[in-house]
């Protein structure tokens, strides 16, 4: 691995499925929609909309299969089935906490990048009480355009005073990968679930958890095999 740890000064956080299980959320959610209206939700749709913001999502959904709805509609049903569940099973991701505490006691800076809404991303950040802990919080309101566009990532650097490639954005979705490449961030991908199928060529790296060594490596908060040697 390349030394990035001089290079990479701050981290930008994906939210749902990266930070947190909401994108398990979703699909169960979505998966409820759709059964109630005579339809499956197939994972090839699941793919498709995996990182993009909820109302190009919705949108998505009624065209796939033609159904006779409104995006406002489906984003209420939508948030009266998070309410029911969001207590009970959302939780953080495997090595989420781990890292925020190394970010912070490196004093890295840290933020939030999500095609998801302001309210819905600060109700579930309050759940654990994250949101402090962030630089700042951009969402699906704060652009143009969502992901896979670069937009939300070039807003990043600009918040943090940095360019793109000061930057670790961790992604668990492909579109979310693509925004983040193409901005020019040090990409690292988290697949998770239907995710994992899918192509991340585009990635600095590609790894099975938040808790990944190599993460902690790029950002200087380890010793790689190589330094150790250098310094004997």
């Amino acid at each position: 691995m390349m030394d990035t740890s001089r290079q990479l000064r701050a981290v930008v956080f994906d939210l749902d499925g990266l930070l947190l299980n909401t994108e398990e959320l979703y699909q169960f959610v979505g998966t409820e929609l759709m059964r109630r209206r005579g339809k499956t939700f197939e994972e090839e749709l699941i793919q498709k909309i995996t990182g993009r913001p909820q109302a190009v999502a919705l949108q998505m959904m009624i065209d796939w299969h033609g159904l006779d709805t409104t995006v406002d509609i489906l984003a209420r049903e939508t948030q009266e089935a998070f309410a029911e569940i969001l207590d009970q099973r959302l939780q953080l991701m495997p090595g989420a906490a781990e890292l925020l505490v190394a970010l912070e006691a490196a004093r890295i800076p840290k933020a939030i990048a999500t095609g998801s809404g302001r309210r819905f991303t600060r109700d579930v950040l309050g759940k654990f009480h994250l949101e402090p802990r962030f630089e700042f919080i951009l969402t699906g309101e704060d652009v143009t355009h969502g992901k896979p566009d670069p937009e939300i990532y070039r807003r990043a650097g600009e918040k943090f005073g940095l360019e793109a490639s000061q930057m670790m954005a961790l992604e668990d979705s492909q579109n979310g990968c693509k925004a983040a490449v193409v901005a020019g961030a040090f990409t690292v991908a988290v697949p998770n679930g239907v995710s994992s199928q899918l192509d991340f060529s585009g990635a600095a790296l590609v790894v099975d958890s938040l808790a990944d060594r190599r993460i902690y490596e790029a950002l200087g908060l380890l010793e790689t095999d190589d330094s150790r040697r250098g310094a004997e």
